[in-house]
């Protein structure tokens, strides 16, 4: 009998690395400070009416146009070993799928991000994750970014969040989305969203309405963040930003991986019960 499918899903800037994934790379290689890029992208939507999102995907190509800087896949990728993630991210992964073996579940990690896909591509963590959204590009026949391909913006998480649910993985994949499936691959309850502020509110408040479990990480500085989420009852958690082995956030998650393991048993024994 397969084992009973956990899901945690991510979001990336500043939930498991430490800026937006721009800032250490990207934006310096332009030459331009991060309050410049970003007031840029502020700018582009205020003055066209732009979705944010779209903004600075079209920020990140004219700005590369006038720098002489090609934008490919693969200078995206290149980028993504310059990002820096919070302490135990990097040994994370594996400490988490030995806890969800001990309990006699699977453990599935899924990346649900409004950064650049590529960049994530490019990290040292990018192996550990089942699947990664994130906003990508459109490539011209010199390999050159000229269009936006997939966009993620806060309220666009949550389709891949039935995505996930239904096991429909692949996001040109339109026909299973909308359907009513009896046999989910990852029941809501089995979910578990790790996200850092209110663009995360749509896809932790589902998580959370649907018998999930909702994690706010904080840095110290941001914490307040954290407290609105909590007092407004949109998550059911907060840690701090702390992946370490042992920390308050890996206690925490071994608790939900053994609660989920025990409820799992319980629904089994209910339905395999006869008089």
């Amino acid at each position: 009998m397969p084992k009973p499918v956990i899901a945690i899903c991510y979001d990336f800037d500043k939930t498991l690395a430490q800026n937006d994934m721009q800032t250490f790379s990207f934006i310096p290689n332009l030459g331009l400070t991060i309050d410049e890029f970003w007031g840029k992208c502020g700018e582009f939507s205020k003055t066209t009416g732009t979705e944010s999102t779209l903004s600075y995907l079209r920020i990140m190509i004219e700005e590369c146009k006038k720098k002489n800087i090609k934008l490919t896949r693969e200078y995206l990728n290149s980028l993504g070993k310059d990002v820096k993630f919070f302490e135990g991210v990097n040994t994370w992964f594996k400490r988490i799928n030995q806890i969800a073996e001990e309990h006699g579940v699977e453990v599935e990690h899924y990346i649900i991000s409004s950064g650049n896909k590529e960049i994530i591509e490019g990290s040292n963590i990018a192996k550990e994750f089942k699947q990664i959204y994130g906003c990508e590009f459109l490539y011209d026949e010199d390999g050159i970014a000229y269009w936006p391909k997939t966009i993620v913006n806060y309220t666009l998480k949550t389709q891949y969040l039935f995505r996930i649910c239904k096991g429909v993985i692949n996001s040109t994949d339109e026909s299973k989305i909308n359907q009513r499936i009896e046999k989910k691959h990852v029941e809501f309850r089995n979910m578990i969203y790790v996200g850092d502020g209110m663009t995360d509110v749509p896809a932790m408040t589902l998580v959370k309405e649907k018998g999930g479990f909702a994690i706010s990480v904080y840095q110290q500085e941001h914490k307040n963040v954290s407290q609105v989420l909590i007092d407004e009852n949109r998550v059911n958690y907060a840690c701090k930003s702390d992946f370490k082995a042992n920390s308050q956030l890996e206690r925490l998650i071994r608790l939900i991986i053994e609660s989920i393991a025990l409820k799992e048993k319980l629904f089994e024994k209910e339905n395999n019960q006869s008089l």
